[in-house]
């Protein structure tokens, strides 16, 4: 049922790309997993990441069907790292702290940019990423840990920003809930970023925390159109249910913002208006954008994903994502890989201001997170100072 190849070459499967591209390490032309397999899955194929020595692919032999097969579980393994925080110094981001309660993400969104990370752990960046899971369950006991660092500076905090913290197994897991129980006892600025309507589950501590300038949480809306969402980001939650979330944040008064991220020419730019006013509607008062990101075999994914479900868009989606990326399919340069350049992109970042103008959202208006109130937590056994 498996076929190997040495790394580098090109997997048994089709030769080539509509676009004339061709195997090159990073899964192109892989072959896909049948669709009964992958059902409610966002990724096509789960060709062996880049730093494998070999590439495995399914393929029938004529022994038996590839029907007969299970359909992909989604497994969990414990993660324990020593540490839980994550520093960066990436010049065009807002925060240089973040956590990731887990690893990979259920949610299957097809262009997510995390997903060439689980080549680390010498998984797949395609289905694996969204089937094969890692939870980080003493993850709060180690913020815990590094917060009481003497040496510890308060800055605000960023959690989502890889993967989505309220994934389908933080039900099950309570990570993310153990976390901000952590960031709310010692007054810690924390900023959300997610697709799932699970964070309303934690409103009362994220009230709490707003109403005292220690958080907020921006919603993901990618598209209003649930056939869209399906495919594209088949986990996560629907449309409606985000709007809904966004409207139980806000009137549990944690500051509330949209993103609409990533906005992929062709297929949701024509949204950025109408997703806007529904989300303002809702009770955003803060709202970003994200230019699709494809990095790495992320790209290939991605193209794979356009071949299955909008075959008739490929050339152009991808001809208009080129024009904006300096001819390549990404380009990772600081300061443009989150915009892009060209006219096409000069005309979304635009509509986007104007349409906050109508709608009265100043883009300079974000709520600002306290540092000043942090209090570094004491463990067990240390003594309190006399004075």
């Amino acid at each position: 049922m498996r076929r190997t190849a040495a790394a580098g070459q090109a997997p048994p499967g089709p030769e080539g790309l509509p676009d004339g591209g061709s195997a090159d390490g990073y899964g192109a032309g892989a072959v896909a997993i049948p669709a009964e397999l992958r059902r409610g899955r966002g990724a096509v194929s789960n060709a062996s990441g880049r730093y494998e020595p070999e590439t495995r692919v399914l393929v029938d032999d004529g022994w038996s069907s590839l029907e007969d097969l299970p359909p992909l579980r989604t497994e969990v393994q414990v993660e324990k790292p020593k540490k839980i925080i994550t520093r960066n110094q990436s010049p065009d981001i807002s925060f240089d702290r973040s956590i990731n309660p887990y690893r990979g993400c259920e949610h299957g969104c097809v262009y997510c940019f995390a997903r060439p990370s689980h080549a680390y752990m010498g998984l797949s960046p395609g289905l694996d990423f969204e089937t094969r899971l890692f939870v980080k369950p003493n993850a709060a006991e180690l913020l815990e840990r590094e917060l009481a660092d003497p040496a510890y500076q308060c800055r605000t905090l960023a959690i989502g920003t890889n993967t989505d913290p309220y994934q389908p197994i933080e039900r099950t897991h309570g990570v993310m809930r153990a976390v901000l129980e952590v960031l709310e006892r010692t007054n810690h600025p924390v900023a959300i970023v997610t697709k799932s309507h699970l964070v309303t589950r934690d409103k009362d501590i994220l009230g709490r925390m707003g109403r005292k300038g220690l958080a907020k949480v921006a919603l993901s809306v990618t598209t209003l159109d649930g056939g869209l969402a399906r495919s594209l980001e088949p986990r996560a939650a629907a449309p409606h249910r985000r709007l809904a979330a966004i409207r139980e944040l806000a009137e549990a008064g944690v500051p509330t913002a949209v993103m609409v991220a990533p906005v992929i020419p062709g297929l949701n730019d024509h949204e950025i208006e109408r997703i806007l006013e529904a989300s303002h509607q809702a009770g955003a008062r803060e709202a970003g954008y994200v230019l699709l990101r494809l990095p790495l075999e992320v790209s290939e994914l991605f193209k794979q994903w356009l071949l299955t479900h909008r075959p008739d868009s490929y050339r152009h989606v991808l001809s208009l994502i080129r024009s904006m990326r300096d001819g390549k399919d990404y380009d990772a340069n600081w300061g443009t890989r989150m915009r892009g350049t060209g006219p096409y992109a000069w005309t979304i970042g635009r509509r986007f201001e104007l349409a906050l103008k109508r709608l009265g959202i100043e883009k300079t208006a974000r709520a600002r997170l306290r540092a000043d109130l942090f209090e570094p937590p004491r463990p067990n056994g240390v003594q309190l100072s006399l004075f």
